[in-house]
């Protein structure tokens, strides 16, 4: 009787045994096996299909809810081969796959592209090194010539030495502290791109986008790229300056809450973003769902946030230029920083983000960092929390950056990078005091 009962239905099984009764075992196997003759194939159909017929008007008119849904599929229903076709070669608006374009997707992207001033539009990607890829693969080909700003964020270096130069792509470097007016001076025949960070990492150093914007009227063969990351939109907006591309590792301050990976790009016209957006449906750059919702809603709360995070760092920044165990602190809303005038024209407030030397090298600045109560140690950055790491020994460590590299880059052994959250300015001031006074 169990083995008669095991094929036909390990639930009644389990049900029939509870009760205790052999033959109510054999009998519950009898009666499971003429209902799976009557049901079985409605029921495979039914838990498929329900709720989901064409003719549901859930399904022609879903109702308006005031969060955008997240459409967590990856396909959809297409009204016809002919009206799929036109989907598919972007003839038309709709949807068919996912990787290639969602709802939810859509939505948030719409909103950066606005704060943004983004007429060609915005992609959203998986992280912020998938919208550096993004840029950099789509735009350069063997034989092209990129001009980068040194440093940047250490893997796209890597991702510039190893990837791009191993596929014939030229590569000419402009020290972070150089003028802008040094990349239109860099420009060959065969340059596609001008890649630049601003406020840049680890040393805050800034460009002048008017002056950088309009190197592509000059020289209209040329892409401009600012990546804004520790600014944010709400902070400056490249485009309006005429830069072709901006770029965000939305990991940071657009998400805000350190708790997704995301990037975005936004273009200043329709020609590089369907350009872009062909190379991302076989890139396989695009965002889940999930993470645009949740980013989505972190936009909402941009603007209050990046005015918390850049008061809060501007009064830390002035503690920590008159500390006696600090030798030299970088914020653009200093009146010490070298390019605090470019900061104030081209940016709201300064940002959250400071970096600073502290007096003993690296073993003062792994102490202090390892000293902190209420700010955390850990990479990346713009979260509600404070953050704190020692470059040297994390994110420009030697597996990624040399030690001439470093030297090039101005990372000082004692150099502390620290990205200033939410939290109440003074008690974020007497844990770097306690800390600062352990070295």
């Amino acid at each position: 009787a169990f083995s008669l009962l095991c094929g036909f239905s390990r639930d009644v099984l389990i049900l029939q045994v509870v009760k205790g009764s052999a033959f109510s075992l054999l009998c519950g196997a009898v009666v499971n096996a003429e209902m799976s003759q009557r049901k079985r194939s409605r029921y495979s159909s039914d838990s498929i299909a329900a709720g989901y017929s064409h003719d549901n008007e859930w399904m022609k008119s879903p109702p308006l809810a005031v969060v955008p849904p997240i459409y967590n599929t990856s396909i959809y229903f297409l009204p016809s081969t002919t009206e799929g076709e036109a989907i598919i070669a972007q003839k038309q608006p709709g949807y068919v796959y996912s990787r290639i374009a969602n709802p939810t997707i859509d939505v948030c992207a719409s909103v950066i592209a606005e704060l943004e001033g983004a007429e060609g539009g915005t992609l959203l990607t998986s992280s912020g090194m998938a919208a550096i890829s993004l840029v950099l693969l789509t735009f350069l080909k063997s034989g092209d010539h990129l001009v980068s700003q040194y440093p940047i964020d250490t893997h796209t270096i890597k991702l510039i030495e190893d990837l791009l130069v191993g596929n014939n792509i030229e590569v000419s470097w402009i020290d972070s502290i150089d003028s802008t007016e040094a990349y239109e001076k860099a420009i060959k025949p065969n340059t596609k791109v001008l890649f630049i960070e601003s406020p840049s990492n680890p040393r805050m150093s800034l460009q002048d986008l008017e002056v950088f914007g309009k190197i592509t009227q000059n020289h209209p063969q040329v892409i401009t790229v600012v990546d804004g990351t520790f600014a944010s939109p709400y902070l400056q907006q490249p485009l309006k300056y005429g830069v072709s591309i901006s770029i965000h590792s939305c990991t940071k301050y657009m998400g805000g809450h350190s708790d997704i990976t995301a990037g975005c790009v936004s273009f200043v016209n329709d020609k590089l973003m369907s350009k872009a957006q062909w190379y991302s449906t076989f890139l396989g750059s695009s965002l889940s769902p999930f993470d645009a919702s949740l980013l989505h809603r972190s936009l909402k709360t941009l603007p209050l946030r990046m005015d918390r995070h850049s008061s809060n760092a501007l009064y830390i920044a002035e503690f920590l230029e008159k500390h006696s165990k600090v030798e030299a602190v970088y914020y653009p809303g200093l009146e010490s920083h070298p390019q605090h005038k470019i900061a104030k024209s081209q940016m709201k407030s300064f940002s959250g983000m400071i970096s600073f030397v502290v007096v003993g090298g690296k073993v003062a600045g792994i102490k202090l960092v390892e000293s902190v109560r209420l700010i955390s140690l850990t990479v990346s950055l713009g979260g509600t929390g404070s953050l704190i790491e020692h470059p040297p020994s994390l994110t420009n460590m030697k597996s990624l950056m040399d030690e001439n590299s470093r030297k090039r880059s101005g990372i000082s052994d004692g150099l502390v990078r620290l990205s200033v959250g939410l939290e109440d300015k003074d008690e974020l001031i007497s844990d770097l005091t306690q800390a600062l006074e352990q070295i």
